[in-house]
């Protein structure tokens, strides 16, 4: 781990690892947190989400909400919900999957939430997912504004 001026930041060599620190992340959540999973394709966003899931104490499998757009995981210490605005054009179809209802009653985890800044709450905590030459991941907690 690295403090750097743009937030915390982590290096994974693998996808177990990336779960991992979701996993540990885990611990520093409440209900109501969001969080903006930002990069690009493959970069470890679900796999993150699985660890997180984890940490929250959902033991089922945990998958890329893609096609679905949302996935929810209950059971453990807080409601998990798992969004992917990958697929989203308008902004009315955030309305659609039930966006709104969630916020407050859960933990979000959106893929690609930086599609539609203004629906983030103020206090949505940011996660930018890089991929690195040698395969590994870098993960960045930017800090809040």
């Amino acid at each position: 781990m690295a403090n750097t001026r743009a937030g915390k930041e982590f290096l994974s060599l693998t996808e177990k690892e990336t779960q991992n620190l979701g996993e540990s992340f885990a611990s520093n959540l409440s209900e109501g947190d969001v969080l903006c999973l930002n990069g690009p394709l493959g970069a470890g966003k679900t796999h993150f989400v699985k660890g997180l899931a984890r940490g929250l104490g959902f033991s089922g499998e945990v998958t890329s909400p893609s096609f679905p757009l949302v996935h929810e995981y209950e059971g453990g210490r807080l409601f998990l919900v798992h969004f992917d605005f990958f697929r989203l054009d308008q902004e009315e179809d955030i309305h659609t999957l039930g966006f709104f209802d969630y916020l407050g009653q859960s933990v979000l985890a959106i893929e690609w939430g930086e599609k539609f800044p203004r629906f983030l709450p103020s206090g949505a905590k940011t996660i930018r997912f890089e991929i690195l030459e040698n395969g590994g991941r870098r993960i960045v907690f930017v800090p809040s504004q």
